[in-house]
């Protein structure tokens, strides 16, 4: 997909008028979204709960484009996002120059996108208009390190290579070290890479010792044989029970539109489980979309990935558990306690987990 996309379909526009209010009635408007089903061959989604609440605040929807394959679930709701009876579907596109997803969020450019805790942790802190609304899937990052690096404890005088100070992996990283005990303002020398492929390129020519591999960079690194892991965040405990990505939205637009945000999240978490149950699909899909271009990377990935968190796992205790040990350092000035309440809501999480029956 280049630049930002905008998509429609005929059904829903039938369905729904510029303000959002039902049209047809309902018989009319099912036999609408059927169509749309029945095209998009997603027969598995759930008619009854698209029209048994009101229609959506808006019928526009943006999320963020991202070249990320573990945010798969975000583009395979664009299918899913239309038959909740949203006929605009936009992807902004986040570049180099944004290397955390939720900044297109302040800036007003998209009003839901996935993004890493380690991101959003610091976000919340500073105070910026979001909240986030729901945990989505675990195990994205893997900490490989050089011939020097077995274990975390041995970053003590290293170098990694981060994309800047406060970005989503230098957080990752620090967080790792202080659950072990270090302190990532001393023990450790960050080098800026500015972007993720910059930094995976300064531990392939041996000027760091480790870095946090986002996918696909720990599939092409272990195809090609270059370093280890350190620390696997779908595998090795304590990360590996909690999420990685959750979801977040532009407070002012969850405000005003419930229904439109409690309809895009059904969206996307119906596109995690079919991450979940059918990856080989998800992974053709990616490819077909552009999103990698290679699908035994993108399967690869797909599988990795637990999207199935997000019926199990606590999204509390997740921001908890990061949030703690960043306070603990003065990493950020927050307490977890009050970086949760202000900073989260789950009404939507919460009835779509009784209606999903997570």
């Amino acid at each position: 997909m280049n630049g930002d996309t905008k998509l429609s379909v005929d059904p829903v526009v039938a369905a729904f008028d510029l303000a959002g209010n039902v049209r047809r009635g309902r018989r009319e408007f099912m036999k609408g979204l059927t169509a749309v089903a029945g095209a998009t061959g997603l027969f598995g989604y759930d008619m009854r709960l698209a029209v048994a609440e009101p229609p959506p605040e808006t019928t526009k929807i943006r999320l963020i484009h991202a070249p990320d394959i573990c945010l798969a679930p975000q583009y395979l709701a664009e299918e899913l996002l239309r038959l909740e009876g949203f006929s605009q579907v936009e992807y902004a596109r986040a570049t180099g120059a944004d290397p955390d997803a939720h900044i297109l969020l302040v800036e007003g450019k998209a009003d839901l996108t996935l993004d890493t805790v380690t991101a959003l942790v610091p976000a919340l802190d500073g105070g910026r208009p979001i909240v986030v609304l729901a945990g989505i899937h675990g195990g994205c990052y893997e900490l490989f390190g050089n011939e020097r690096v077995g274990k975390i404890r041995d970053l003590k005088g290293k170098r990694a290579s981060i994309t800047a100070l406060g970005s989503g992996e230098h957080v990752y990283i620090a967080s790792m070290m202080l659950y072990v005990g270090m302190d990532p303002r001393k023990d450790i020398t960050w080098v800026e890479g500015k972007t993720q492929d910059e930094t995976m390129r300064l531990f392939v020519d041996g000027k760091v010792d480790a870095f946090l591999a986002f996918p696909p960079q720990p599939q092409k690194l272990r195809a090609k044989k270059i370093g280890h892991v350190i620390v696997n965040t779908s595998l090795d405990k304590p990360w590996s029970q909690y999420f990685c990505c959750m979801l977040a939205g532009r407070r002012e637009f969850v405000r005003q539109n419930p229904v439109a945000t409690k309809r895009a999240l059904r969206a996307i978490l119906k596109a995690t489980d079919i991450c979940a149950r059918e990856p080989e699909r998800a992974a053709r899909y990616m490819v077909k979309k552009d999103y990698e271009p290679n699908y035994d990377i993108a399967l690869e990935v797909v599988k990795e990935v637990s999207y199935n968190a997000w019926r199990t796992f606590d999204p509390d205790n997740t921001l908890r558990f990061y949030a703690l040990r960043l306070h603990e350092v003065g990493l950020i000035k927050s307490t977890p306690q009050k970086l949760i309440a202000q900073g989260t809501d789950w009404r939507f999480l919460n009835e779509l987990k009784r209606e999903l029956k997570a």
